[in-house]
């Protein structure tokens, strides 16, 4: 479990097919390679990879075909030089995001950034290669002031339209200069990773278990009647 408040910065180097090096690069790197131990669990741009190797500076892990298949990792020349890295959440540690799986659900690319007074306003939606990919995985999940992680960073969405096929984020200067977020060009991919709470309200909702007549019983004047708004 993580919760998309990224610590380091890291650059990637892939050994073999599903081996990769990750060494870490930036000031804060102590915060990553401190206790670090064999076994533990390092968000990589948002993904869940577990420590086979302690380096001096980094680390070793191995990549599954299905990771490499649903996130960026196998795809480096359509991303940043730099990874976000986030070590897992301790027991009593402050969740600063949203709950974060370290589980992707599929790639988006940056459609457009812009800057304004206070932030900088980025939009996303899915390559055109993987459109399938977004509306089996992510577009229903996609809802305005909802969590997202984007590369591991949780954000929280500023607009999406209604079938779910781009969504914007309002990102503030600390965040920007201090993850990989600042380096992504136009038309890049990134790792996305819906909110985990909207996942398990589906499963419910839809459940073989539940009647009709009980699913029913929730709808919007059932949910503002009891202070959901």
């Amino acid at each position: 479990m993580f919760t998309g408040l990224v610590q380091s910065l890291g650059n990637l180097r892939l050994l073999t097919e599903d081996r990769l090096e990750v060494s870490c690069s930036s000031s804060h790197a102590e915060l990553i390679l401190t206790d670090l131990s064999i076994g533990d669990s390092v968000a990589v741009d948002g993904a869940c990879l577990t420590v086979e190797q302690v380096l001096p500076q980094g680390f070793i892990v191995t990549v599954s075909p299905e990771t490499i298949d649903r996130t960026t990792i196998g795809q480096r020349d359509r991303t940043s030089t730099y990874a976000n890295l986030e070590t897992s959440l301790r027991v009593g540690g402050k969740i600063g995001g949203h709950f974060v799986t370290g589980h992707i659900d599929g790639i988006g690319r940056l459609v457009s950034s812009k800057a304004t007074a206070t932030s900088w306003e980025m939009r996303f939606a899915a390559p055109e290669s993987l459109t399938e990919q977004w509306s089996n995985y992510l577009s229903r999940y996609l809802v305005s002031k909802g969590s997202i992680a984007v590369n591991g960073v949780s954000l929280t969405i500023a607009d999406c339209d209604r079938g779910g096929n781009w969504f914007t984020v309002a990102v503030i200067p600390h965040t920007y200069s201090e993850t990989n977020l600042a380096q992504i060009q136009i038309d890049e991919w990134v790792n996305l990773e819906a909110d985990i709470l909207g996942k398990y309200v589906e499963k419910l909702m839809i459940s073989p278990h539940h009647s009709a007549a009980r699913r029913e019983i929730i709808t919007p004047d059932f949910l503002a009647a009891n202070g959901y708004q």
